[in-house]
């Protein structure tokens, strides 16, 4: 196995099989932990990839799943081993959402919906620092920095020139009209946003204000999805003090159709950068009025 691999990512595909092995056996994830004296919770935290899984979780569970094929086995503890890993993120300490990090990193594509703000992955430099900071107002500078550090880091995906992560985002005109900083880091941030939107792995379309009611009216959320088939797809909400990540086939499917409203309601790709371009030049006409007065 190589030994770059993705923790996060190995995790799930060890839980998915610990799942499939319990329900093999028929046996709910209550008895489960009955029979290992451990909580319900900890057995739905290892099926889910949420907590690290040790081989030696693994050991007790194949016993009690009765797994004979030593193949099988072996097979699952060496997942368990390269579980344990570290990705490129835990060089930069705690990082909260983490999980999601590591979900990103592995993913193929990703498709965003954003009500407020422009998308991390999209952001400058400078806006990532002044959103931050704004966002966290009791965060020193040092843990600002280290957020945005990561955050800058997480962008290599859509700069890697083999395997791009392809990125669709659908973003609300409210994210282009509040002012993060100044006016002249909104017209950078504004056309750094069109640069990116030619790439050919990135898609940009703006919703405005015009659309009125619309399917994403209830908040930010993401879809990632894997290119190994056995990964099932990811919708993730981030919160304030916890995240959410739904995986049931169902929950992603309404999350999916969701998006395909919000797509066809937005501005389309030209459409979307003529916009945003008319915004910044708003953004470059107040900087310039600002220096006359």
């Amino acid at each position: 196995m190589a030994s770059n691999v993705n923790p996060t990512v190995r995790r799930r595909r060890l839980g998915q099989e610990l799942r499939r092995l319990r329900e093999l056996k028929g046996m709910t994830a209550e008895e489960v932990a009955e029979r290992l004296l451990v909580s319900q919770s900890k057995i739905s935290r290892l099926e889910n990839g949420r907590r690290s899984i040790s081989q030696r979780d693994v050991r007790d569970l194949c016993g009690v799943y009765e797994v004979e094929d030593h193949r099988i086995v072996d097979s699952l503890m060496q997942m368990a081993k390269d579980s344990r890993q570290q990705g490129w993120w835990h060089a930069f300490g705690d990082i909260p959402y983490s999980v999601y990090i590591g979900l990103e990193t592995d993913a193929a594509s990703l498709r965003v919906y954003e009500p407020q703000v422009v998308p991390g992955l999209l952001q400058t430099r400078q806006y990532a620092e002044a959103l931050i900071a704004g966002a966290l107002p009791e965060s020193g500078v040092t843990d600002i920095e280290k957020r945005v550090s990561v955050r800058l880091r997480r962008q290599e995906r859509i700069k890697d020139a083999e395997h791009p992560l392809r990125l669709w985002a659908v973003i609300d005109e409210a994210a282009l009209r509040r002012r993060v900083g100044d006016q002249q880091l909104m017209r950078e941030q504004l056309e750094h946003l069109v640069e990116l939107s030619h790439q050919p792995h990135v898609t940009v379309q703006v919703l405005p204000f015009d659309m009125g009611a619309h399917p994403g009216i209830n908040g930010q959320y993401a879809i990632l999805e894997f290119p190994d088939a056995s990964d099932s797809s990811v919708v993730y909400i981030e919160g304030v003090t916890s995240d959410l990540y739904l995986e049931k086939a169902n929950d992603v499917q309404k999350y999916s159709v969701m998006y395909e409203h919000l797509r066809a309601q937005a501005l389309n790709v030209d459409q979307t950068r003529q916009f945003i371009e008319t915004i910044a030049k708003d953004y470059a006409r107040e900087t310039a009025g600002r220096f006359d007065g």
